[in-house]
């Protein structure tokens, strides 16, 4: 009860504020995040330094400084994702090539989106059903916070996309998939898994890596198309993604490999812009060997 009521007496009213004021919130936390009381801050440098062990200090120092900058923009637009209006939402986020998802609907296929908590991901919960021609479920991890959970999910969902959880994902594909109910899945397939006995295990990041293999199992054993969008930042508070084709037949691919080559794709983007990726989150929490060479 008292989660719901601060949402809506404080966070929802102070969503309704212009982006600037927000952003100049954002500026103030992070002070306090990053100077004051260095949230995450440990986290944070050792997953970068693993990841770009070739970086000088002077470099991992300007990527950890503009991450924390990052982190705080995103948290005040996750305040505006409360109440910002359909019109906005969409100047604001922009898909660049969505014929490449809407060609499935016409030929009667669900498809498969992958990609990471990399940049404004939110914002595509909020509008997947606007995107694009199909009915847009995003996929989510369950928040140990169930009254945060179920308020938040009112707001995420209002604009017609469909929030579900591992605990029921695999009754919903089978209901969707049996009623030709056409749908496009946003899976972020990043974070550690809950399960350490199911993942796949790859090389990411120069590290050896837990993968979650949710998104490969659903396109193998429905044949379901499978699309990599990665997030862009045109300026801040403005957003543009754009969709690459994994695969078009699952049917086709051997054991891992929409999952590597997803990988490979999402190593590519952290890469060229490497402060928008979450990196305070625990993702290497368990330690795993590569199987062999072979399975890189």
């Amino acid at each position: 009860m008292l989660t719901k009521i601060a949402i809506y007496l404080f966070l929802y009213p102070l969503s309704l504020l212009p982006m600037t004021i927000l952003y100049g919130i954002g500026k103030v936390m992070r002070f306090f995040m990053y100077t004051l009381f260095s949230y995450r801050k440990k986290v944070v440098q050792t997953n970068l330094r693993n990841s770009f062990s070739d970086f000088s200090k002077e470099k991992l120092k300007q990527i950890e400084q503009k991450y924390y900058t990052h982190l705080c923009n995103l948290f005040v637009e996750g305040i505006k994702l409360l109440s910002i209006s359909r019109k906005n939402l969409m100047l604001r986020y922009v898909c660049k090539n969505p014929e490449l998802v809407n060609q499935y609907f016409d030929a009667g296929k669900s498809v498969i989106l992958m990609s990471a908590h990399y940049n404004n991901w939110e914002w595509l919960v909020l509008s997947l059903a606007m995107q694009f021609k199909h009915h847009g479920v995003g996929v989510g991890k369950e928040n140990s916070n169930k009254s945060f959970e179920k308020t938040i999910n009112k707001f995420r969902t209002r604009y017609g996309t469909e929030v579900i959880f591992a605990k029921t994902i695999r009754e919903v594909v089978s209901q969707y998939d049996e009623n030709n109910k056409l749908t496009a899945y946003m899976m972020l397939s990043d974070q550690a898994p809950n399960s350490v006995k199911k993942p796949f295990v790859t090389s990411f990041l120069h590290q050896p890596s837990n993968m979650i293999y949710g998104s490969e199992y659903f396109a193998l054993k429905y044949n379901y198309p499978v699309l990599y969008y990665v997030v862009k930042q045109k300026k801040r508070g403005y957003y543009e993604f754009e969709l690459e084709l994994i695969t078009s037949d699952p049917s086709s691919t051997t054991y891992g490999e929409i999952t590597k080559k997803y990988v490979s794709l999402l190593e590519r983007d952290i890469k060229n812009e490497p402060i928008y990726w979450l990196w305070s989150h625990r993702r290497w929490k368990h330690k795993v060997e590569l199987p062999s060479k072979n399975d890189l």
